[in-house]
């Protein structure tokens, strides 16, 4: 981030600015998600031919509102999409773009996906949403503050307490967790948590925010199924690593805790991986 861009970041006009402009895309992600969301006949192409990797219209029709919003009020933005690929820029900015974060579990009728917006200034996010549709909630975080909207209200988001892993709850998407090596790392913390759950997606990130979960461990991951949940986690006072305690926000493996007891604890556990 260069120092006229930092400057820039740190007035609140641009940050104003920025945060309405996350709000209208997840605004219009909702409107595209929510039209196809149960729907009879809904179809789903695999991106992949060696496992099924599912996308859908309403994961390109989201993206591309969204995209379509972009052009009118942050051109000089880049753009970085999971389904219609990268968009250069020229401010130092980079819009990061999961319209559905968890197609497989929204293709199944079950509200754990979401919708991810990072916004990135060259060494990671400095805002995210972490938005669901479905429930209603928005889980929002940067410049400083954390919250959840729904419903019209507003409560700030703060992670909780938990300064060992026999006191931890622990989430990833899949039981399969990356490559043996990485699945190995990976049980090597499950088998010391309390409690272990699955299936969750990007909405285990959120709870992390809100101060429900401690833990999310994941691998194989994408910039775009990060950047929003790191902004959101770290502005409620929690931590997002990758498994050797680096920057996670290009995605790969990543560690994200509440408490940065917990965390070490973790890592020093999946770092042997």
């Amino acid at each position: 981030m260069t120092d006229d861009l930092s400057a820039a970041l740190a007035t609140p006009a641009l940050q104003a600015e920025l945060m309405a402009t996350a709000h209208a895309l997840a605004d219009a992600a909702r409107v595209a998600t929510l039209r196809h969301f149960r729907t009879a006949g809904l179809a789903a192409d695999t991106k992949r031919d060696d496992h099924f990797d599912p996308v859908t219209a309403a994961d390109r029709e989201a993206e591309t509102a969204m995209r379509e919003i972009l052009a009118r009020r942050r051109p000089e933005d880049g753009i970085l999409g999971e389904e219609h690929g990268t968009q250069a820029g020229t401010s130092g900015l980079t819009w990061v773009l999961d319209p559905i974060d968890g197609t497989r579990a929204y293709i199944s009728g079950c509200p754990s996906w979401g919708v991810l917006i990072g916004l990135d200034a060259g060494a990671g996010p400095v805002m995210g949403i972490v938005d669901q549709p479905w429930t209603g909630e928005r889980f929002i975080g940067g410049f400083g503050a954390a919250r959840l909207e729904r419903g019209g209200a507003a409560t700030p988001l703060a992670v909780r307490p938990c300064a060992n892993l026999g006191s931890a709850t622990l989430f990833t998407t899949f039981p399969e967790v990356g490559t043996p090596a990485e699945r190995a790392g990976f049980e090597a913390v499950r088998d010391r948590v309390r409690l272990t759950r699955y299936g969750l997606d990007c909405y285990a990130y959120a709870l992390v925010a809100l101060g429900q979960v401690d833990l999310v461990i994941e691998a194989g991951l994408q910039a775009y199924d990060v950047q929003g949940p790191i902004a959101v986690i770290e502005a409620a006072g929690g931590i997002v690593t990758n498994w050797q305690g680096g920057p996670a926000h290009m995605g790969g493996r990543v560690l994200a805790a509440g408490d940065a007891r917990v965390h070490a604890a973790a890592l020093e556990r999946l770092s042997r991986a």
